[in-house]
């Protein structure tokens, strides 16, 4: 699981999200290392497990053959508190890291393999995230 080796605050504050207003990402939106990649479609905030559950389907399904490749890393801190506690008492312990996914963002690379083969793990990897997702490749326009 991808977690940072040190962060400069234990708790961040938490970004509140107006629907009306999704603006595509700037960074992280071309093709920079593989062929085929998956590409976001909407706004969300990845946990570091769904990250490793879509690297596992991808590294099963590519076998060997392939590489791969995560062009996001979970930084930033989510904190929740324990069932049935009441309101107020501060804010709850950190339980693991998210990354904050915007559109446009490329999630994860393939290369080395078939198309058939890279669409079908890209396809399989974005099942298990919660986000819409699209398949990217370099011969399509991006």
């Amino acid at each position: 699981m991808l977690v940072p080796k040190k962060v400069k605050f234990r708790k961040w504050q938490t970004m509140r999200s107006n629907p009306k207003k999704t603006s595509p990402d700037t960074r992280g939106t071309k093709l920079s290392f593989g062929s085929y990649g998956l590409k976001s479609e909407s706004q969300t905030r990845i946990k570091s497990t769904q990250i490793e559950a879509a690297r596992k389907v991808i590294a099963r399904t590519l076998t060997k053959a392939g590489k791969y490749w995560i062009r996001i890393f979970p930084d930033r801190p989510y904190t929740s508190k324990a069932a049935e506690m009441g309101m107020g008492k501060g804010k709850g312990d950190p339980q693991g890291y998210c990354f904050d996914v915007f559109p446009g963002r490329i999630i994860f690379e393939v290369d080395g393999v078939n198309e058939k083969i890279a669409k079908e793990a890209l396809r399989k990897a974005g099942s298990k995230l919660p986000i819409s997702v699209r398949i990217m490749s370099r011969t399509h326009k991006q």
